[in-house]
């Protein structure tokens, strides 16, 4: 199947949030999106996400959600693969994490994609995955993959979704394909 750039968000520096509202319709039943060099403002934000039934009036679709993490550090500490509870969502209305803490140095920065699978369906809930990998901030001589998934538990059509860091503002690319 072909992937098809729908839009580019620009080359955003110094921004509190990405929102895209238009695009993502029943043309696709698979939307993708790839983040490029996303870097907090804020040490210590969360790279976050959440959908909107109303055109991006409004952020709130409730979800069920799971997170877990590997980090691998230089020196081997820590070396681990976690899954973190506390970072989950159970149908609830709020932001979900797509990464673990980050720094917000100039050599440190977020990648990875998001799948969203029919966004415009109106008899089912809408699935979505997550994989992204950055420098964490407890762990700055290493790596981290993030891999979380979930749904939203709603039969609306998802008509728009918005990007933001958990505090402060946020420089990166993001774009949306869609897949079919």
């Amino acid at each position: 199947m072909a992937m098809t750039l729908i839009t580019t968000n620009p080359d955003s520096t110094d921004v509190a949030t990405v929102s895209f509202t238009s695009g993502i319709d029943s043309t696709y039943k698979l939307y993708i999106f790839k983040f490029y060099d996303v870097n907090p403002a804020t040490d210590a934000a969360y790279f976050q996400w959440q959908g909107s039934i109303d055109g991006g009036s409004n952020y709130n679709v409730t979800q069920t959600t799971t997170f877990f993490a590997s980090s691998h550090s230089e020196d081997d500490d820590p070396a681990e693969l976690q899954y973190v509870d506390g970072y989950d969502i159970a149908q609830g209305t709020g932001f979900q994490y797509l990464n673990d803490t980050l720094e917000d140095h100039a050599d440190a920065s977020l990648v990875g994609e998001l799948h969203l699978f029919n966004p415009s369906n109106t008899t089912y809930v809408k699935h979505w995955y997550a994989t992204t990998n950055a420098m964490f901030q407890y762990s700055p001589t290493g790596a981290g993959n993030v891999f979380t998934a979930g749904y939203f538990n709603t039969t609306d059509d998802i008509d728009a979704v918005q990007f933001k860091m958990s505090s402060g503002n946020m420089d990166g690319v993001i774009k949306m394909y869609g897949v079919g």
